[in-house]
């Protein structure tokens, strides 16, 4: 999509800080941290949300976390945990309109969350 702020990011229009990139999925650093470890992962094909995810594009969710668990176990501050977020529409909180998953480590997290 040609508005799309996470698609931009992918075609290297607006930067960002990569952490991971294949030929799926692009990771980086979200610009206003919920916690000390707070990455974004964004499939390469726009997917609106979650409600969008069918039998043909489902594959691409299997492998974001596939990259979580390879993340996870590279950096030190997933060793007590973590915390994957996804938000489906305005009412959840979706801000930008492309699947992405908040991967959030490095404190302690509370329950409910909100």
């Amino acid at each position: 999509m040609e508005d799309c702020l996470f698609c931009k990011i992918i075609k290297g229009e607006i930067p960002s800080k990569k952490i991971y990139e294949d030929e799926t999925v692009y990771v980086f650093e979200d610009i206003a941290p919920a916690a000390p470890v707070h990455y974004l992962l964004i499939p390469k094909e726009h997917i609106c949300c979650a409600k969008e995810i069918n039998e043909e594009n489902s594959k691409v969710v299997a492998h974001i976390f596939e990259v979580i668990s390879k993340l996870s176990k590279e950096n030190e501050s997933f060793k007590d945990g973590f915390r994957v977020v996804n938000n489906c529409g305005e009412s959840a909180g979706q801000t930008v309109f492309h699947l992405h998953f908040h991967l959030l480590a490095g404190r302690e997290f509370q329950w409910p969350a909100g």
